[in-house]
């Protein structure tokens, strides 16, 4: 009776009586508007340019908020390093306001709008609310985004057999959109013109619990898009230094449910991938790949990161990636990738080095081993795979210090990236620490200091006992056996003993030399006199 009555008080009812009216939960939340005093967030966090891209929306009468991980990063205190913007503007309608705007995207189309050049460049993506679509009513397809390009064209709504979304272009309210989204501290709208934050399901409350929760039922929502389950790890690894953790209900399916990662596209997962190891956290979102049972199976290569993760080179790499990306500085994905794969590579060089091949082509084909043991079709083509291949071939080369040598690997574009290689190879004890500094005075010095360096470096080569130099001699292969007259000889030199070597050719003897071509003797003049032994540099005339 008491709970009936308490029930009733709150406008519930259980009732199973005709005309009793339950309350149902709205699957988009409830919207709640949160002002400055409550939220806290500090306006002057928040990127100049994205706040320009937010105030032009407006002024043409859209909506316009900051969205997603950077209103997470802004409740937390952090200084977002990406902003990203959502509206209700179309991306047609997005790119017609803004002089640098580019639509990209077949899965979701979205504009990237970009403020200054080279690489001090910024891009603000900015996307269009979209609605909330029931899986179970969308279009079926047998295979995947590759297979299945011309069925997907026409359609707007499409899962593929394991109930993943492939395409999910339809727009819709604020509110739908918000229910779309992965995770509740990520479904925050920000307008940093009036300072108001816009959430509909308790995103604010589980910032402040440090709660990492799904929006939803979570292993549906892994299902639809199972690359959820390495942004759960990337963000349980950026936010776990603030105390964050997950709910147990978003937790629990992550392991059984990474099997559904062998159907999603390989260059999706070798983006993500990146930016587990490229967002500053690589060392933590390895610990969480082991903690959480993730280890191995998700990516090729990400497996070998986290088998080699306490190597000390790698391991020296990944702290020094990290370290940077603090520090605001640009890390590229050719020079942490040389360093995943420099173990295979320096393996495969030192077998090869002992069995007597010569350095560079001994180098290059370990780098082609490695190649397509470990990297595949994604990354080993393209600039990708020849920054990565520049990186490692510069390493003998860093030996030579005498010469010109010296200047032209410093005018090399990578010459950097091929420094902090060595740089870190020095710090691990594989090379000596003394060739390490040589490099950074002789990139820094001036051009006496550096024609004094080369010199003291020939000195010193020149006062050490050189070895002798082994020739490799590799196996020729058989010489095709030439037409012969009925004396054994070449028709073609029907004189005594072949000029190319000297001998009779005929019977088991080696195979002949090749022999540079007789010029036939022009007619008359100082051609004649030249092809007969004459001097060839004399005045010939007509």
């Amino acid at each position: 009776m008491i709970k009936k009555f308490i029930d009733k008080l709150f406008g519930k009812s259980d009732s199973t009586e005709p005309g009793a009216k339950r309350v149902k939960k709205s699957p988009f939340g409830q919207r709640q508007d949160v002002g400055v005093k409550e939220h806290g967030i500090d306006v002057k966090l928040v990127d100049d340019r994205a706040m320009d891209v937010v105030r032009t929306l407006k002024d043409a009468g859209y909506e316009a908020y900051i969205v997603g991980g950077a209103v997470r990063d802004l409740l937390v205190g952090l200084r977002p390093k990406d902003f990203d913007v959502a509206t209700d503007a179309t991306p047609e309608q997005v790119k017609s306001l803004f002089r640098r705007a580019f639509i990209i995207g077949r899965r979701f189309r979205i504009v990237h709008v970009i403020y200054g050049r080279g690489r001090e460049h910024e891009v603000i993506e900015v996307s269009t609310f979209r609605a909330h679509l029931d899986s179970s009513l969308a279009e079926q397809v047998g295979g995947n985004e590759r297979t299945s390009k011309s069925e997907l064209a026409g359609m707007k709504h499409a899962v593929d057999a394991s109930g993943r979304v492939l395409r999910d272009n339809v727009w819709g309210p604020i509110e739908q959109d918000a229910a779309r989204r992965d995770f509740t501290i990520n479904a925050m709208y920000y307008d940093p013109e009036t300072q108001v934050v816009v959430d509909y399901h308790n995103g604010i409350k589980d910032a402040k619990k440090k709660i990492i929760r799904m929006i939803g039922n979570p292993a549906v929502r892994y299902r639809e898009d199972p690359v959820r389950i390495i942004r759960a790890v990337r963000f349980a690894a950026k936010l776990s230094a603030l105390g964050f953790k997950f709910e147990d209900k978003t937790v629990a399916p992550l392991r059984e449910m990474k099997g559904l990662l062998a159907d999603v596209p390989q260059s999706r997962l070798f983006d993500e991938m990146l930016k587990l190891l490229q967002t500053g956290h690589a060392l933590a979102s390895i610990a969480q790949l082991k903690f959480l049972g993730l280890g191995t199976g998700i990516y090729p290569l990400l497996d070998v990161v986290v088998e080699n993760a306490d190597e000390p080179f790698l391991k020296l790499a990944l702290q020094d990636t990290d370290r940077r990306v603090g520090e605001g500085k640009p890390v590229a994905p050719s020079f942490l990738l040389s360093c995943v794969l420099w173990s295979d590579v320096r393996e495969g060089w030192e077998q090869r080095k002992k069995r007597g091949e010569h350095l560079m082509p001994a180098l290059q084909d370990a780098i082609d081993d490695a190649f397509n043991a470990k990297i595949g079709d994604v990354s080993g083509r393209g600039k990708l795979g020849t920054d990565m291949r520049e990186i490692w071939t510069m390493q003998p080369r860093f030996e030579k210090r005498t010469g010109s040598a010296p200047y032209s690997l410093l005018d090399q574009p990578r010459f950097r990236a091929g420094f902090d290689f060595l740089r870190l190879r020095a710090q691990t004890g594989e090379i000596d620490m003394e060739l390490a500094e040589w490099w950074e005075k002789f990139s820094t010095a001036y051009d006496d200091e550096r024609h004094a360096m080369i010199e003291e470096a020939r000195r010193e080569l020149q006062s050490k006992p050189q070895a002798p130099r082994v020739r490799v001699k590799r196996p020729d292969a058989p010489a095709p056996l030439a037409p012969r007259n009925q004396e054994g000889r070449d028709p073609d030199d029907q004189g005594a003993d072949d000029e190319r070597t000297g001998v009779d050719v005929q019977g088991d003897m080696p195979p002949a030399k090749k022999r540079r071509r007789r010029r036939k003797p022009r007619s008359g003049g100082a051609g004649a006199a030249a092809a007969d032994g004459g001097a060839p540099g004399g005045d010939a005339q007509p």
